[in-house]
């Protein structure tokens, strides 16, 4: 099952990605992230709101503890981790029933999170790059930018960060191990809002019609797109 989640409550559903079905959410916030664990989809959005659900189809709220926006959530390590306004970090080891804040040492506002090589890495405004090996307790790992940091993704043993918000200056970071980061030139003065992995490429979007590809995460080839490109 393909889910899609967006503003006012919107919930989508599709077997193919042709055909999709709209589903009751329950409520009218807008919703930002979207994850699948351990047969359970979550998704994250404004005011706290959290949402589970076993097949896409039916939805059921969660008590986060926390009325700030949440942007991102990840499934690894057996553990469910969201990212939001302020710094907030909250985990679930239970399917996404039960909620848990964590210290993050940061208020900067976190707009994503992943897991993957062993690792969770949370980014968001002013550079901030975040790790942690269990979901519990994080390190504020150095950047070496102040600009904010959009999106994120994980392929081909490397971490790509992307951002530029507001500054048009095209951000790309990579890292190996999540700790370490290098500035790499995107050829582009935009900013980029997402990146992600697969086919052996690495493809970023932002704003100004602008597409770039990478097979490497360190050399980058502008395309054609058409539109903002936000995700």
């Amino acid at each position: 099952t393909f889910v899609a989640v967006g503003n006012s409550g919107t919930i989508i559903t599709s077997t193919d990605g042709t055909s999709w079905d709209n589903r009751t959410s329950g409520t009218s916030k807008n919703f930002k992230g979207l994850t699948y664990g351990n047969s359970t989809f979550v998704t994250v959005g404004q005011s706290g709101y959290i949402l589970t659900s076993s097949n896409g189809t039916s939805w059921n709220n969660k008590t986060s503890g926390t009325s700030n926006f949440l942007y991102g959530v990840t499934y690894g390590n057996n553990t469910f981790v969201a990212v939001g306004e302020n710094g907030t970090i909250l985990t679930s080891t239970d399917n996404g029933t039960t909620w848990g804040s964590k210290t993050s040492g940061t208020t900067e506002t976190l707009y994503g999170v992943t897991y993957d090589n062993s690792i969770f890495v949370a980014k968001g405004d002013s550079g901030t790059i975040l790790t942690s090996s269990d979901g519990i307790t994080w390190d504020n790992k150095t950047s070496g930018t102040t600009l904010n940091l959009g999106g994120l993704t994980y392929g081909n043993s490397t971490f790509i960060a992307v951002g530029g918000d507001g500054y048009d200056n095209g951000t790309i970071l990579t890292s190996s191990d999540g700790t370490t980061w290098t500035s790499r030139t995107s050829g582009v003065s935009i900013d980029l809002q997402e990146v992600t992995f697969g086919n052996n490429t690495y493809v970023a979007v932002g704003d100004s019609n602008r597409i770039i590809t990478s097979s490497d995460g360190s050399s980058w080839t502008s395309r054609t797109g058409t539109g903002n490109l936000a995700e």
